[in-house]
């Protein structure tokens, strides 16, 4: 639950330059590019976890 919590957290303080960006601010648009391939990664992170577990549990019941 960590990784998703700070998912969370990474959505939300992002959206002050995803704002700005969409009104044309260029240096916010790059902060939110920052921020959205961070968001990427650590989504990704979560799918790699949740499938670690669903391996795990599966092996278990063989």
């Amino acid at each position: 639950m960590d990784l998703y919590d700070r998912l969370v957290q990474m959505v939300r303080e992002a959206e002050d330059d995803i704002r700005k960006a969409a009104g044309g601010n260029k240096a916010a648009g790059t902060r939110a590019r920052k921020a959205m391939q961070e968001i990427r990664e650590t989504a990704q992170a979560i799918r790699v976890e949740i499938l670690s577990k669903r391996g795990a549990g599966e092996a278990e019941g063989a």
